[in-house]
Order: structure tokens, then sequence, then C-alpha cells
């Protein structure tokens, strides 16, 4: 009686610890079916990915979204779903779209963008964007004859902003007066630009600057060096911009390589 007892306790024991490592590796049991804690885990990285942070409520939620799923999974087997052409061909999709999405990731991952690259990058965007920025005002008018007479009235003491709000056809410039912000003159059209640059702080056009959009009357208020970011603040986005530059090179390449018949 006592050996036997003994066994009894043991085969008890053996089931205890196989049961704990069964709901160790499962979320749950479902009809039968164990619900694997994988799962859980692939829908959480998914919610990571998301940039969405995963707290104690979102995990719970994560594990009740799982056991929901495999009820209706074990529904839609169970009349036959899973074996339709449509599922076949829209399981297949998914497929690709998960296996490109690999591709991708463990590319960026293996292809990293670097410190120096990022350096030159930002070398780049100084050299482009150095220089001089300019804080000037315009008056945009039609016609020549227009834009002459506003030259002469200003010359008599007229208010340059009060005509601005008057006369300008710019009506983003126009309601402040004529005020173009500061900006380096690259971002004018070639004839404003030209005019802009030769003139000293304080100026006026002696005579109206022609473009395709009428004629303006320029005023040249201030002059600086170029504002620009530091690394340090830029450096994020710059990282982003090479790392999707360098992601689309890759697809090019593979395209270019891929004989298509």
């Amino acid at each position: 009686m006592k050996h036997q007892l003994v066994s009894s306790l043991a085969i008890a024991a053996l089931l205890g610890s196989l049961s704990f490592s069964a709901l160790a590796q499962n979320v749950a049991i479902v009809n039968g079916k164990a619900v694997p804690l994988t799962r859980v885990e692939a829908l959480k990285q998914q919610v990571e990915r998301s940039g969405r942070p995963v707290t104690p409520e979102m995990q719970q939620q994560i594990k009740d979204e799982v056991i929901t799923r495999e009820i209706f999974m074990q529904e839609a087997q169970k009349m036959g779903l899973d074996t339709s052409v449509d599922f076949r061909n829209q399981m297949e999709l998914a497929r690709q779209t998960i296996l490109i999405r690999e591709l991708f990731a463990n590319y960026q991952k293996t292809n990293p963008v670097t410190d120096a690259d990022i350096q030159a990058e930002y070398d780049k965007f100084k050299a482009a964007n150095g220089g001089k920025e300019y804080r000037a005002s315009h008056i945009l008018v039609e016609k020549e004859a227009e834009a002459k007479a506003i030259i002469a009235q200003l010359k008599k003491g007229g208010k340059f902003e009060e005509i601005a709000k008057k006369s300008s056809k710019d009506p983003g410039s126009g309601a402040k007066g004529g005020d173009l912000d500061w900006a380096p003159a690259g971002n004018y059209v070639a004839e404003f630009a030209t005019a802009l640059t030769a003139m000293t702080k304080g100026q006026l056009t002696e005579t109206p600057v022609k473009s395709q959009f009428g004629y303006h009357i320029i005023r040249l208020d201030d002059v600086r060096d170029a504002q620009l970011p530091a690394l340090e603040d830029v450096k994020p986005q710059v990282a982003q911009q090479l790392q999707q530059q360098k992601l689309t090179q890759y697809q090019e390449d593979l395209r270019k390589k891929a004989k298509i018949e």
C-alpha cells in the first residue's frame, strides 16, 4: 500500500511538472489546441514597431487578442475556408509582404548609417546653404509704369509698408507690409536674386526689377550670415534620410540585376 501511494504521488508530481511546462510555453489551450506564447511575442513586436509602448495592460490585451484569433481561426478551419483558392492567394501575398519586409530590415541592419556618413551629408548641406541670408521686403505690381510711380512716391517719403499692403500683388508678403523674412538669395527667381545681392542694407531699388511675376520694388532691410541648425539638432533626420536613400539604392540595384523575360 505504501509503495502504491509513493508511486501515485510521483506520477502526480510528474504530471504537474508537465502541465506547468506546457503552460509556460503556451498562452492558453483553446478547444484542446495549444496556443504558443510565441504568437504573443510576435504581436507584441508588431505593436512596438508601430512606436507604441507595451504596458502591462497592453500585454494582457495582446494575450486576449491572440486567444480570440485562435477561436476565430478554428471556426474558419472547421468551415474549410483555409482550403479555398482565394485564401491561398491572399496567404501568398501576405508571405511575400512579410518576407520582403524582413529583407529590407536585414539590409538596414547590416548596412547601418555611420556617424561619418551623417557628418559628410551635413557638410554638403552646409556648403550648399551657407553664405548670406537677406531680410528683404518687396512690392509686386503688374505694370512697369505703376512700379516707377511707387518708387517716386517712396522717394518723396511714402510709407513702404502701407503701399505694400494696398498695392502689392503678392498676397503673402503684401499683408505683412512687403516683408519676405530671412532667406538666402537662391530662394528667389534669378532677376530678384541678382538685384538683391547687389544692394546694400537699407537700399531701395532705383528701377523696377522685372520677373515672370511682374515688376518688383525691392528694399533690403538687413544681411547676416546664414543661420544653420547644429549637427546634433538635425542628426536623427539626416540619419533617417540617408537610411532611406541607401534602401532605395539597394532596391534599384536589385531591379537592375534581375533578369526579366
